[in-house]
C-alpha cells in the first residue's frame, strides 16, 4: 500500500504546501466547513474551518467494501441486541456494579420493559469505526473499534469534504488523483432515514437535544422541510410532558423524535435530566437511539459479542452473516471477577502495551493505554466497569494537519475509518436498513487517543489504493 495519496515531489515541495494551506482553508470555509472556535464556544458569529488534512488518505479498496458491506449486518445486531433484555442484562452485570452511569442507563432500561413502554417504531442512525491492523505479513485487516449508537456524529461535514480534497489536488496538479476521492453523502442517507421514521409516526416535530457548544446538527435542513425544536434537558424539564396516551409534548408540541445529540456522558445529566431522560424513553416518540440501542453500543456487550457461540444467538442458520461480522473482531477479552478475567489482568499486567483498557463510554478521549493500565487494574473491584482489547497496529501515513491556531508540519498519522448505518423497524418488520455513508478520521501518531471534538483528530477522506 502507498504512503501517501500525493507523490513525494509534492509532499515535500514547501513552497507549494504554504500556497495549498492556504487554497484548502478557503476552500473549507466555502463549503462550509465550519465550526465555532474554542475561544468563543457560545458564539455563532465567531467560527474558523474544521481540523482536517490538507490531502486525503491512502485506504486499500478491499478493506474499505468489507466496510461497506458488513454495515447493515452491523444494524439488524444492534437492533436485535436492543430488543434482548435477557442478553442485555446478562452482559452488562458486570459493569452496573460499579459504573453509576451505566448501572442509571440500565435502570431506565429495566423499567421501560417492566412498564412495557416500547415505542412501535425504533430508529438507530449509528457509526461502526475501524482501523486497519497491519500483520507481521505486511498485509491489513479491519478490526472493529468500536459501535456508535449514540450521537453518530460528523455525518454533514463528511458530506462536504469530498470535494475540498478534490480542489486542493486539481490545485496541486494532480487531476487524476482528484478523481480517486470518492462521493459520499451521509448527510442525506442520515436524513432520509429521520424523514421516514418523522413519516411513519405522523409529521409532528423532531425534538433535538443539544448542549449549546457542540456542532449543530443541520441534517434536517438540507433537504427537508422537517420542524425541529433544540433544547436542553433542563428546558424539557420545565416545559415537556405526557399525556394519558404517553404522546410527548415539549413546549406545547407534539414530537415525533426525540434525537440525542448528547447524553452519552455522565456530566451531559443532571438528576432533572435523568428524570427527563426516563419521561421520554416512557413516550411513544421515536428515541434515537432509545435506552436499549444505547446499551447495545456499550463495550461490554462489543466484548460478550465476540465470544464463541454468541454471534449465533442474534443470527441463527446464517453462518455466513456471522462469519463476516467475527472477521471485523479484534481480539476482546472479559475483565468480569473470576479465572478468566485474573487471566485477562494477567495478560494485561505482563505486556500493557499490546493492550486498551476501554470503559463504557463513547466519545473519544477515554480509553487507557501502557503503564496507566497497570494502575487502573490494581483496583479489582473496578475492574469489571472495563473490557480488554487488543491494541491495533495500523498503517501510517504522512500528512498535513490543518487545525486553526496550530503550526502546519508534516506528521506521521494513523487513520480510523467509520461507516454510517440507519436503521428502521416498526414493530417486528424492518422498513429500513442501509449504509449512509463514511467517515474517516486523521490524528498524529504521537496521540494514543483522542476525536475531532477533543482536539486531536480531524476530518479527512479516504484515497482508494
Amino acid at each position: 500500500m502507498a504512503a501517501e495519496a500525493v507523490p513525494e515531489e509534492v509532499l515535500l515541495n514547501n513552497d507549494l504546501i504554504k500556497e495549498l494551506v492556504e487554497v484548502a482553508k478557503d476552500t473549507a470555509l466555502l463549503h462550509g466547513l465550519l465550526l465555532r472556535t474554542k475561544e468563543s464556544p457560545y458564539s455563532s458569529e465567531v467560527v474558523s474551518y474544521i481540523p482536517f488534512t490538507l490531502f486525503p488518505t491512502p485506504v486499500p479498496r478491499d478493506l474499505f467494501q468489507q466496510a461497506l458491506q458488513v454495515q447493515t449486518l452491523f444494524n439488524q445486531l444492534v437492533d436485535k441486541i436492543s430488543r434482548d433484555s435477557c442478553f442485555l442484562e446478562e452482559a452488562l452485570a458486570g459493569p452496573i456494579k460499579v459504573d453509576m452511569f451505566t448501572a442509571r442507563l440500565f435502570q431506565i432500561y429495566r423499567t421501560v420493559q417492566q412498564e412495557a413502554c416500547a415505542q412501535s417504531i425504533a430508529l438507530c442512525l449509528n457509526r461502526s469505526d475501524y482501523m486497519l491492523d497491519l500483520r507481521p505479513d505486511r498485509n491489513a485487516t479491519l478490526k472493529q473499534i468500536e459501535i456508535n449508537t449514540i450521537a453518530a456524529s460528523f455525518g454533514g461535514l463528511a458530506s462536504r469534504t469530498p470535494d475540498v480534497h478534490r480542489h486542493i489536488l486539481k490545485v496541486a496538479g494532480l487531476p487524476e488523483h482528484s478523481k480517486r476521492v470518492l462521493d459520499n453523502n451521509p448527510a442525506a442517507g442520515l436524513a432520509s432515514a429521520l424523514a421516514k421514521a418523522w413519516e411513519l409516526y405522523g409529521n409532528k416535530v423532531i425534538f433535538y437535544s443539544l448542549p449549546y457548544f457542540f456542532f449543530f446538527f443541520s441534517l434536517m435542513y438540507i433537504c427537508r422541510n422537517i420542524p425541529v425544536i433544540r433544547r436542553r434537558f433542563s428546558d424539557v424539564f420545565k416545559t415537556g410532558l405526557l399525556d394519558q396516551d404517553k404522546k410527548l409534548f415539549v413546549d406545547g408540541k407534539e414530537v415525533a423524535i426525540v434525537y440525542f445529540r448528547h447524553g452519552y456522558m455522565p456530566d451531559n445529566y443532571t438528576e432533572q435530566s435523568w428524570e427527563v431522560r426516563l419521561m421520554m424513553e416512557r413516550s411513544q416518540a421515536v428515541k434515537c437511539p432509545d435506552i436499549g440501542t444505547q446499551l447495545a453500543g456499550t463495550k461490554k456487550v462489543q466484548q460478550v459479542l465476540a465470544q464463541p457461540g454468541v454471534l449465533e444467538r442474534f443470527f441463527p442458520n446464517e453462518p455466513e452473516a456471522v462469519a463476516r461480522i467475527r472477521a471485523t473482531f479484534a481480539g476482546l477479552y472479559t475483565m468480569d471477577i473470576g479465572e478468566e478475567g485474573d487471566r485477562t489482568v494477567a495478560m494485561a499486567l505482563a505486556n500493557p502495551e499490546k493492550f486498551v483498557l476501554k470503559p463504557q463510554r463513547e466519545g473519544g478521549g477515554n480509553n487507557i493505554y501502557g503503564e496507566e493500565i497497570c494502575r487502573v487494574l490494581q483496583e479489582k473491584s473496578e475492574r469489571v466497569a472495563y473490557i480488554l482489547m487488543d491494541k491495533v497496529n495500523p498503517q501510517p501515513s504522512r500528512n498535513y494537519l490543518l487545525r486553526h491556531g496550530s503550526p502546519v508540519k508534516l506528521a506521521t498519522c494513523l487513520s480510523e475509518l467509520g461507516i454510517f448505518g440507519a436503521h428502521i423497524r416498526q414493530g417486528t418488520d424492518v422498513v429500513w436498513n442501509q449504509c449512509a455513508g463514511h467517515l474517516l478520521r486523521t490524528k498524529s501518531a504521537e496521540y494514543a487517543d483522542g476525536g475531532v471534538a477533543v482536539g486531536v483528530a480531524v476530518l479527512d477522506n479516504p484515497f482508494l489504493v
